[in-house]
């Protein structure tokens, strides 16, 4: 299955070819300087915790300990040979259960050379590993230290306060919230009530103008969207990610606001203790000359507070351990800003692939309707999936490089924690394979690296689709891989 044509009318985008091998001596990425300390990358569910020391069920199956797969990856170990690789996967990849049309590359970390390719330059169906693509381009465009601002400054009448909205899809409403270390508003609320002194909070205005077009993308499914689906209205002022209760649901759907920005609002008027009803506008101009005053010294678009997110690279790192949707969508418009284009689906779509091409990286080869994945329209081929993890692990673009944090791993974290366990054959991958997963219906992606028993640290993105039974296609997916773990293939 082919990424589904645009309707007519809707242009496609522009798609050129070129050549790009990205070769380059693999580098240590992280501060995993103490090769004995492995911990859970990125904030997954259990962040740095463990469970209590209980006896565990003799039928328990023990949990893997990671491998610090860029640390160990110095390219000394043995090379595999391109016909090793195709012998090893070739009675793999024609799997019934994979689906009609199953696309690879497969590319060595440390020289880039190709090792596989199986229709490598096609574009295909990506589903969720689009966020690879869209997680580059952020860090790229942005820096990993970069945080995202919610901001609450003065209205225009005496009393009103203006919520504006910066892009945060990580916003917490109390300490009680879905991200770990995120902005708050009743922080944000403590500060208001400071800043006002005597005067009374009476009305909150929310100003959501940082992003503009419409708020779901061409190509999603309606049941995607909230109240029940994958995704919420995009809007630049949420809470949570726009789900109504802060728990990720990584087996099934979690309902989401039907207005994210007006809910944030309400939970922030309750948090000021104002009871009138939320209303929408825009922050007014400390220079708007029109403005009247408001009670007290405060004239309108004083700032009273701000809180800001955690730094970009752990959002980045929530994106895709857990592969949220909404994260991806805020990501893209952060690209689209840093890029100077319009703060839409279209805008951020461009600057992702136009970002890539400042990067060296063959962005016409991705055509995108999304930053998440969730449309059927996008299309990206397996070939620039590798050469944008092979450009990360080089270590020439050290921004790009703070990616691999966020990369589930088989067995222990993410979308892949409940991966790799069966036929028994699969599980030498557990603990060895980092990667985003992808799936919609017929549809069943990974694309990451690993580290064969040889000690060589490999890339790979393989695409499926058509499939009819998503179980049976993600256990062969892992099969391939596991493959690629266990196959000295020379």
């Amino acid at each position: 299955m082919t990424p589904q044509p645009a309707p007519a009318g809707v242009p496609r985008r522009r798609t050129r070819r070129r050549v790009l091998w990205v070769v380059g001596v693999l580098v240590t990425l992280f501060a995993l300087a103490a090769a004995t300390l492995v911990i859970r990358p990125g904030p997954v569910r259990r962040l740095l915790t463990s469970p209590p020391a209980t006896s565990a069920p003799a039928s328990a199956r023990p949990e893997p300990t990671p491998t610090p797969v860029l640390m160990a990856a110095e390219g000394n170990g043995t090379l595999p040979t391109a016909a090793g690789v195709k012998a090893a996967l070739g009675p793999l990849i024609t799997a019934k259960a994979l689906g009609t049309e199953v696309n690879m590359s497969v590319v060595d970390a440390a020289t880039g050379e190709s090792l596989y390719q199986r229709n490598a330059d096609i574009m295909t169906a990506p589903a969720s590993t689009t966020k690879l693509l869209t997680a580059a381009a952020v860090l790229a465009a942005r820096g990993p230290a970069y945080r995202l601002s919610t901001r609450a400054v003065a209205g225009a009448k005496p009393g009103e306060v203006v919520l504006v909205g910066g892009g945060d899809p990580t916003l917490s409403i109390n300490a009680t919230g879905q991200f770990p270390g995120a902005a708050r508003l009743d922080l944000l609320a403590a500060q208001v009530k400071s800043a006002m002194g005597g005067v009374k909070p009476t009305r909150v205005v929310i100003d959501t103008s940082l992003f503009t077009g419409p708020a779901t993308a061409l190509g999603w499914s309606p049941s995607d969207i909230s109240p029940g689906g994958q995704v919420a209205k995009i809007q630049a002022l949420m809470t949570n990610a726009g789900r109504i209760t802060p728990v990720h649901h990584e087996a099934g759907a979690d309902p989401r606001f039907p207005d994210p920005a007006l809910a944030a609002g309400k939970a922030f008027a309750k948090q000021l203790g104002v009871t009138a009803a939320v209303t929408r506008g825009r922050a007014p101009s400390m220079a708007n000359p029109g403005a009247s005053a408001p009670a007290g010294d405060l004239a309108p678009g004083t700032p009273l507070g701000l809180v800001q997110s955690p730094p970009l690279v752990e959002v980045v790192d929530w994106m895709l351990q857990q592969s949220d949707n909404v994260i991806a969508e805020a990501m893209g418009r952060q690209v689209a800003m840093a890029l100077g284009k319009p703060v839409t689906f279209d805008g951020a779509t461009e600057a992702i692939i136009a970002k890539l091409d400042d990067l060296g990286l063959p962005g016409d080869e991705a055509d995108l309707y999304d930053a998440s994945g969730l449309s059927r329209h996008n299309g990206i081929s397996p070939r620039l999936l590798t050469d944008v993890l092979t450009l990360a692990a080089s270590g020439k673009a050290p921004a790009v490089a703070s990616l691999f944090a966020g990369l589930p791993v088989a067995g222990w974290s993410g979308t892949l924690e409940t991966r790799f366990v069966t036929p028994s054959s699969n599980r030498v991958g557990q603990g060895i394979v980092r990667a985003k997963t992808g799936s919609l219906s017929g549809v069943n992606t990974m694309a990451g690296e690993l580290i064969t028993h040889d000690g060589r640290l490999l890339i790979f993105a393989i695409m499926a689709n058509g499939s009819s039974d998503t179980l049976s296609a993600r256990a062969a997916l892992d099969r391939v891989v596991a493959r690629l773990v266990a196959c000295g293939c020379r």
